[in-house]
């Protein structure tokens, strides 16, 4: 349940717009911040560091960009065509050049006139960590903790307040040994709940499965679902207060592991296994649970966040 000075629902987007906290531009999905959700998201990002401190992991940033073979030998670009997001540029010569200002002021489609470049949207801050982690060689004793930090892209246009086509995830990641791979993910779903209870949000964990695309791709759906390798923490967010994923728990086996020949330091095949937050949803999640004024929100709640 809502606090009684919380946003109303039905509200959310128009409330956030009108308020100055998002800004239009026009995109689906795709929004300007003000300073104060700037500085809320921040604060959900420094809890977020704080919650993996014990870990000792490795602090790595990457561009929103990614390059397009990264992507596509990690599966993502046959996986997922509907998400991506290819980059293209002008390359042409002079001839070109005058028909493709030619189209733009008929106001004529150009698209023809762009060339795919080598660089890709980043769709999520984990992907540039496998080739990364492999041109090392062999992982250290007892494998090793990534702590990443990326602007990411999915192709995802909707009037739905938290669903955004360009938004933040901080990730940990574990490359190593699959036992502690999969304790790893485990631990980080108990964790969860301490970030429910300090940021007083209401919210459960959930079986879930990445939108793979197509008949094979249902495939693919249902055996994540019934192995459980992926899990979220959904919270109500949004027109009708839905549940709404704000972290994800994903055991990935040895699937980068094998496409990037990461292996462990006795030589066999690592398995991978991550926690991501969605920085803009868990902000979004707390301004419809606590009300748009940040300065009334609990003592409690502002000290966690830091603010």
């Amino acid at each position: 349940m809502l606090r009684a000075d919380a946003v109303p629902a039905q509200t959310l987007r128009e409330r956030l717009l009108h308020a100055g906290l998002l800004i239009e531009t026009g995109v689906e999905g795709v929004y300007g911040h003000s300073a104060a959700f700037e500085t809320v998201l921040a604060g959900c990002n420094a809890y977020a560091g704080r919650m993996g401190a014990a870990d000792g992991a490795e602090v790595l940033r990457f561009p929103p960009l990614l390059n397009r073979t990264v992507a596509e030998r990690n599966r993502y670009a046959a996986a997922f065509p509907q998400l991506g997001g290819h980059v293209f540029s002008f390359d042409g010569d002079d001839d070109d050049h005058q028909r493709y200002v030619g189209k733009l002021l008929r106001g004529e489609d150009c698209s023809c006139e762009l060339t795919m470049t080598r660089s890709v949207l980043t769709p999520a801050a984990c992907y540039p960590v496998y080739p990364a982690l492999a041109a090392r060689g062999p992982l250290p004793a007892g494998g090793c903790v990534i702590d990443v930090l990326g602007e990411c892209f999915r192709h995802e246009p909707s009037a739905e307040t938290a669903r955004l086509q360009s938004f933040r995830m901080r990730e940990y990641i574990y490359l190593g040994d699959a036992g502690r791979a999969l304790a790893f993910r485990d631990l980080w779903m108990e964790r969860s709940a301490g970030l429910l209870r300090d940021l007083d949000l209401p919210g459960e964990l959930a079986v879930a499965h990445d939108p793979f695309f197509g008949r094979l791709g249902a495939r693919l759906a249902d055996a994540q679902v019934d192995r459980k390798l992926k899990m979220e923490l959904v919270i109500p967010i949004g027109p009708d207060a839905r549940p709404t994923a704000c972290m994800s728990f994903n055991c990935h086996l040895d699937h980068f592991a094998s496409i990037w020949d990461l292996t462990q330091a006795d030589g066999t095949v690592a398995h991978t296994a991550c926690v991501g937050f969605g920085l803009e949803r868990l902000t979004l999640a707390l301004f419809s649970r606590h009300g748009l004024a940040v300065a009334a929100w609990p003592a409690g709640l502002r000290g966690a966040l830091g603010l």
